[in-house]
């Protein structure tokens, strides 16, 4: 005859194999009806049989495993919908099946009465797990943002900058859709305060860009406080000849809005194909916010290929220096300086040298105008209104203004 200790052994055998009978079930018949991995309700279904049996709460081993689940689902590229739902579908299966497992356990049937408070503690569980599932999701998917965002900066800065082998370049950038073989446009975005990759500029204009341009390879992203966006060129060359345009005055309302108002402008390289062509035309249009910038220039889209003449000025820093030292030196003479006579040129061109507007633009009477042209034309022997005058006058304000004259000095050998 077997003892009683034996039995109690054999019962509890029994039982166990019908309790992870049922656990398998559980799992099998939830995650089959979500299409989730089974791997994604590891040790959930019986840390709640646990807490139905004893009364107590989720152990802080379990509410980690939880947390662990939920970033092995954002690993898995399963949605947090999705991961609630399964746990809940499962949770649902296991409450039908508790008064089942806790008889058997108990050796006689589970009184309703005793069902209202394993309920509230099982249900109670629950909500623990789904909170540590949702912290565990939430954060991993973070650290992904994170990661996928400094990997997007790093290949950014060596395309921008030349840095890496061009053969690695064009292979990286198949994983933003880059085609690198062909030709690409780079615009440069700034606004009154600075562009970073929270502001939700670049998820901005990758959206606006893709609404109008399509699938076309596109890249954006926040450096040195500015938006920078690559887009490939469309295989005509007219269309690619206006393409800098364009975006250009799609992202540059949208950095003024995400930088919250202000003014806003926008410079635009010139289409260039390959690697070094993308770097190539980063650089022209960088180049045109600061010569935008030395000039004062209105405009807000500003093109590199309108620029090119400032940069042949620019070019020879040492020849531009002595050109406005030449011609315009001698104002420095004047009362109050050589500024407001070279603000006065520089507005008198800037309107097809039409006095009466010059003075609206720089709040003074046609009078002073006329005497500070006069004052320029007796201190230097150029006249502003002498045709043969006009372009040595105009470069060598256009050169006082990329070089920072008259408030920095001339560099000169």
């Amino acid at each position: 005859m077997r003892t009683d200790s034996e039995v109690v052994m054999r019962n509890a055998t029994v039982n166990g194999s019908r309790v992870d009978e049922v656990l398998s079930e559980v799992v099998a018949a939830a995650s089959a009806r979500h299409g989730v991995p089974p791997a994604l309700l590891d040790g959930y279904p019986r840390a709640l049989l646990t807490v139905a049996r004893t009364g107590r709460t989720l152990s802080v081993e379990e509410q980690a495993t939880c947390r662990r689940l939920g970033g092995a689902a954002v690993a898995m590229g399963v949605g947090l919908p999705a991961l609630v739902d399964v746990h809940m579908n499962a949770s649902r299966r296991l409450w039908s099946r508790l008064p089942e497992l806790l008889g058997a356990s108990r050796g006689r049937p589970v009184r309703s009465a005793e069902l209202m408070g394993i309920g509230e503690a099982v249900w109670r569980a629950a909500d623990a797990a789904l909170a540590a599932l949702t912290a565990g999701y939430v954060g991993a998917q973070r650290l992904v943002v994170r990661r996928e965002e400094e990997f997007r900066l790093e290949f950014v800065d060596d395309l921008l900058t030349g840095r890496a082998p061009i053969g690695l370049l064009i292979e990286r950038a198949e994983s933003f859709g880059l085609q690198l073989n062909g030709a690409h446009v780079v615009v440069v975005a700034e606004a009154q305060r600075p562009v970073d990759s929270g502001s939700g500029a670049r998820g901005a204009a990758e959206d606006a860009l893709r609404a109008r341009f399509g699938d076309r390879g596109l890249l954006a992203a926040a450096r040195n406080g500015r938006l920078v966006c690559v887009l490939g060129c469309p295989p005509d060359e007219a269309g690619c000849a206006d393409l800098g345009r364009q975006v250009a005055e799609i992202v540059g309302p949208l950095v003024s809005r995400t930088a919250r108002g202000g003014r806003w402008r926008a410079g635009a390289g010139r289409p260039h194909a390959g690697p070094r062509g993308v770097q190539r035309s980063y650089q022209e249009a960088v180049e045109a916010l600061e010569t935008a910038g030395q000039l004062r220039l209105e405009q807000q889209v500003i093109q590199a290929a309108d620029l090119l003449v400032y940069r042949v000025l620019a070019r020879d820093e040492t020849a531009l220096s002595d050109l406005v030292h030449t011609v315009l030196e001698p104002l420095t003479g004047a009362r109050g300086g050589a500024v407001p006579l070279v603000e006065t040129l520089e507005a008198y061109f800037s309107v097809g040298r039409n006095a009466a507007e010059t003075a609206r633009r720089l709040h003074l009477s046609v009078r002073a105008v006329t005497y500070r042209l006069q004052r320029v034309r007796e201190l230097t022997g150029y006249d502003a209104g002498e045709p043969a005058h006009h372009l040595p006058l105009l470069v060598a304000v256009t050169g006082a203004r990329l070089l920072g004259w008259p408030q920095r000095p001339l560099v000169r050998e």
